[in-house]
């Protein structure tokens, strides 16, 4: 019996090979996301015990100069929120991006295998059918044999 070869492996080797370099390139979007998203709320929590502060001070009172220098660093803080946001925006966006160029992958090498598994169990049946036959013809050849005395 011949040894089966699958006619698409080089295909699917490859199309693996695309789905392991698309989840690396997905896992470091997700890594950039986790990073940018982790720095945004950062921001915002500053901003938010910057507005605490801030609120205990006008209620004990301070100089002029400090509601300034706090409404400047507001300001700049609230700038940087701003720009944070649109870096997690894109962000979000490059990892869906490899998400779905993923999913995409992972159908590919799916449907590879499956045709895969279908060939390799239409070989199996064509390779029994094949011994069946031989061995038909090998039991009615020693028959023969016996019938006639060869």
């Amino acid at each position: 019996m011949k040894p089966y070869l699958y006619r698409f492996e080089k295909v699917l080797t490859y199309r693996e090979q695309e789905k392991v370099e698309t989840e690396t390139e997905y896992k470091k979007a997700v890594a950039s996301f986790e990073m940018v998203a982790t720095e945004l709320y950062d921001l915002l929590k500053m901003k938010e015990e910057l507005e605490s502060d801030n609120q205990k001070k006008m209620e004990q009172g301070f100089h002029i100069n400090e509601i300034h220098t706090y409404t400047r660093y507001l300001e700049s803080l609230e700038k940087r929120i701003a720009i944070q946001q649109q870096s997690v925006i894109k962000a979000r966006t490059k990892m869906n991006w490899f998400e779905e160029k993923l999913l995409e992958k992972t159908i590919e090498v799916k449907k590879f295998e499956k045709m895969k598994g279908k060939d390799r169990e239409h070989y199996r049946i064509e390779m029994e059918l094949s011994e069946g036959r031989f061995l038909d013809e090998l039991t009615t050849a020693k028959f023969h044999r016996r019938k006639t005395g060869w």
